[in-house]
Order: C-alpha cells, then structure tokens, then sequence
C-alpha cells in the first residue's frame, strides 16, 4: 500500500487505557480446541492486525526454532508465519490448527540475528539502517544518500558476505535524522516535538511519552512556543535500546480523557498492542498531520549521527521535522509506537522509525492512561482541555498544539485544515476509520 499525506485538521492526541487483549489473549488455546481434527490442511482464519500479532507470539514460543518470524496479510486478514524446515512436523500442525498460514522458509531467527550481528560488528556507518523483512525472509538494508564511497563500499562488501540469500541493499534518497526541529504540542530551548500518548506514570501522577531525543534535549518543555513550562522530564533513552521519554505534568492534577480528538468528534485508543509487519498503521504529528503507510519491518536498527538506535517498527508511513515523538496508531484504536526519525519527507516518501509504545511504557513502568477510568495527562483543564493541553489556550488547543494559531495550528500542526479527515473524505485516513465505527463518542 502507498502511503499518503492527509491534509491537517484540530486534532489532539490523548491516551486510552491498557485493554486486555480480550479474545486475542486466548485464541490460541481455542483455536486449537476447535480444530482437534483438523488436518495438515487447515484453512488460516481470518484475524484483526492486533488479534495477529498476539498470536504470532504464542506461536513463536510454540515453535521454537523452528520459527522465522512473522507478518501480517492485510489484503486476507491472515497472519503468515514463516517455518524452517525439520523431521518434527508436530507444531506445524499445530501452527495451522492455530490459525495461521505456514510457509517454510530457508533462514532460521538465529541465521538472520546472526546476520544482524556481523553488520553490527562491521557497518555500523551513520546513515545506515537494517530489519529483517519476514516477507523475503531476508534481512533488508538500507543506506541514506549520506552513505557514500569507502563508507558505501564497507557496506555494501559486508552484505555481499552474508550472501544474497541472506541480505538485500538498497539506497534512500534522503537522510536518516531525527524529526526534532518543529512541532505543534510541546516547546524547549528552541526545540518543538509532538507529544505522543498521555499516560499514568508509576507513581499515580499523570505524564506523556514522546521521543527520547526530545527528551534528552531539554528538561523542560512548554505547550506553547514562549510560555511557561509545563512539563518536566523524568526519564529519556536515546540514544542506545529506544528512542522514548517520559515527562510528567508538573500539575498532579491534570486529567485526560482516553481519546483523539478529531475536533468535532473524537476516537478512543483503548489499548498499546505490537506492531506486526504488513500492517496499516496511522501516524499523527504537528507538522504533517496525519499520514498512513504500511509496517515494514521489526526490531529494526537505525545509525543516526548521534549515535545507533536499535528495537525499533519500520514503516514507510512519511514523516518530517517536528513529528517527532507522535503518536502511530491503528485502526482500531491501538497505540503502536512514538515517531522517532528516517529519511525522506511527506512529498517524496521514504523510511521513517518508530520506538514500540509496549517497550517504552515497560521501561519507564507507565500505564496508558488511568486505569481508574479517570484519564492522566491531558484533560479537560490540561493536555485535552479548554484552558492547557489541548485546549483553546495551550497544549494543542486553539493558541497551541493543536490550536488554530501555534503549534498544530491552521498553518501548522494538526489545525482547523488539517489533521483528521475533512468533509471531502481522505482515503484511509481518520474520517474513514470514524465512519468504519471506531468507538467514536
């Protein structure tokens, strides 16, 4: 699927609360109980993207080595998992009584780590950048225009090494960098990002979580371009194993509903779930709006010049300066990841990154939202609301964030012309999601 820019409108984003994955948390045990008898013939099922992901866990566990990764068959709503081949054909039976389509592929997760780890060790250049792709079963590499030369011929050598059924190189036009510079919702020494998803810190009190490498450029961080801070930083990890921060109000009191705010209607996120290769996913920032694109690889590795970032979604959903630290999320409702950096822009495309919400709120032991049902970090006063936040005089409300004048305004953001689904339809965007019934309130 080609990914588009969608024209930008008022549009906050809030968090929801963590939601058990309900049915997905118990598929496999029913799918096997209702498939005792099936045979090496079982027809895959047909499964939501979250649903998907949750069993391709259990089926990796349940394979063991005999499991290659994984992806998403949007088009059939499948999930496809790759096997290696083996005397043991019992857990592929049990794969297929599971639900899933099973391919036999030639390169085990422990080759292809493997080759992950000797590009490590031998061409970590700035500029380049590498994920499995399950889909080729190949590790796919990616080197900037940056990349040139003796630097080019490293790389290059180095997956020649590993042999063209193992890797694959290709070149990107633009620049890996991070997406700092600009933004509508939150404001520090000259800098602008996007905040990501409100949510309830360790300690009760309400935060938000955005990128790393906003959160280790300043301490403090406004919600609009001259006020006072509202926000401080309490944790950052970038770079190294991530690229997330958490920042916590500074008012205890702040409240936020579980939502995004489309302006005149809103969509709830009601749970963080992972990201499975193949999928749609959605991506809201203050520059750009909202944009949707497709995963393209997991566990990806990126060498920015500040230094090498690993764990991280691939995705060929565009992005540009100031969307950093937004939020991408699903169809139905579910925080994937916080925009982190790539190449290219929302004219051109290109490679852009994302840190796994899942992983950043384990590391900093938040909670999407409030589990009490209250809601943490952007309410009605703050974050989402009237007077800070997302209100009309701060945040990402009229002034700021998501205003009319700053921050995701009507000129930038995610204002009056932008954001999420206007009157004239925008193909997959958010007006589509709202009129495929997404919980809208």
């Amino acid at each position: 699927m080609s990914h588009k820019r969608i024209p930008k409108r008022k549009a906050a984003i809030a968090a929801g609360s963590i939601v058990a994955l309900g049915a997905a948390a118990i598929l496999l045990p029913n799918a096997n109980a209702s498939q005792d008898g099936a045979s090496d013939g079982a027809a895959p099922k047909t499964l939501k993207a979250a649903d998907a992901s949750d069993l391709a866990s259990q089926l990796a566990g349940l394979l063991g080595d005999a499991f290659a990764g994984s992806y998403y068959d949007e088009a059939d709503q499948q999930l496809v998992v790759n096997v290696v081949g083996g005397d043991n054909n019992n857990v592929i039976v049990e794969a297929k009584k599971a639900g899933a389509e099973v391919r036999e592929v030639d390169n085990s997760m422990a080759e292809l780590e493997s080759g992950a780890a000797t590009l490590k060790s031998e061409a970590t250049i700035p500029g380049t950048a590498w994920a499995v792709d399950p889909r080729t079963n190949k590790i796919q590499v990616t080197a900037d225009s940056t990349v040139t030369g003796a630097s080019w011929d490293r790389l290059e050598s180095t997956v020649q090494d590993l042999g063209g059924d193992m890797a694959t190189i290709k070149k990107s036009a633009g620049t890996f960098k991070t997406f700092a510079s600009g933004g509508d919702a939150i404001f520090a020494d000259g800098s602008r990002c996007s905040l990501g998803f409100n949510v309830t810190a360790g300690d009760g009190t309400p935060a938000f979580l955005t990128a790393g490498h906003c959160g280790v450029a300043a301490e403090a961080w406004s919600d609009s371009e001259a006020g006072a801070p509202i926000a401080t930083v309490d944790q950052a990890v970038f770079p190294g194993e991530g690229d997330f921060a958490l920042v916590k109000y500074d008012d205890p009191a702040t409240e936020a509903p579980s939502e995004v705010n489309l302006g005149d209607q809103t969509v709830p996120i009601v749970q963080a779930a992972e990201a499975a290769v193949g999928q749609e996913v959605f991506r809201m920032g203050s520059t750009t709006g909202l944009a949707d694109g497709t995963v393209t690889g997991l566990n990806a590795t990126v060498n920015y010049p500040e230094g090498t970032v690993t764990g991280l979604i691939q995705t060929d959903v565009c992005a540009e300066p100031g969307d950093s630290g937004g939020s991408m999320f699903t169809q139905d409702g579910s925080a994937i990841g916080l925009t982190s950096g790539g190449s290219g822009d929302c004219t051109v495309g290109g490679e852009t990154f994302f840190q796994p919400v899942t992983t950043a709120l384990e590391a900093v032991g938040a909670t999407l939202g409030d589990a009490a049902g209250g809601g943490a970090g952007a309410g009605d006063e703050a974050g989402a609301g009237e007077d800070a936040g997302a209100g009309e005089d701060a945040g990402a409300g009229e002034e700021a964030g998501a205003g009319e004048e700053a921050g995701a305004g009507e000129e930038a953001g995610a204002g009056e012309e932008a954001g999420a689904g206007n009157a004239e339809g925008t193909g997959n965007g958010l007006g589509e999601i709202v009129g495929n019934g997404v919980g809208v309130n």
